[in-house]
């Protein structure tokens, strides 16, 4: 594994288990609109996006989730497993960590192949202050939870 699970939190946002089939219904909606967006930059919602496509952990199934992203040179980009700041990491956060060298991103307008490394001391400390600076709105997140918020590096194989 290149990476070591960060545990969930014992405070966070919630969500009731009602809502998770209507978000999924729109993260499909939100990765049909990166789609069609992709040619001209992939932003939405005033940010860089990405389409993370992991391995699921159990089911073996493909995932794709759009998410938020910082580049980290030519060939990297940072993603964040924020979840809005809830107490438990995403489902795809589990999955990359079970299968960190199967993950794809549609980015660009293009897919590529990566391979995902979990950022820890200094290292994630730089690239933390990078991410709040150019989106404040993760600090936010970070205040509602007390779980470390995963910061992963994605580089393309």
């Amino acid at each position: 594994m290149a990476f070591e699970k960060t545990p969930g939190g014992t405070r966070g946002t919630s969500m009731p288990s009602f809502v998770a089939p209507a978000m999924k219904f729109m993260n499909n909606q939100m990765i049909r609109r990166f789609r069609r967006s992709a040619a001209s930059g992939g932003k939405t919602t005033g940010m860089d996006r990405l389409v993370l496509t992991t391995v699921g952990a159990k089911s073996g199934q493909r995932r794709q989730t759009l998410l938020g992203t910082f580049p980290d040179g030519d060939s990297a980009w940072l993603i964040v497993a924020s979840a809005g700041g809830q107490m438990q990491n995403p489902a795809w956060y589990h999955n990359l960590a079970a299968h960190p060298d199967q993950a794809q991103i549609e980015v660009g307008g293009k897919t590529l192949s990566v391979t995902a490394t979990q950022l820890a001391g200094q290292e994630r400390d730089a690239a933390w202050q990078r991410i709040t600076a150019a989106q404040p709105r993760y600090a936010g997140y970070e205040k509602k939870t007390d779980r470390v918020l995963p910061v992963i590096r994605l580089t393309a194989s």
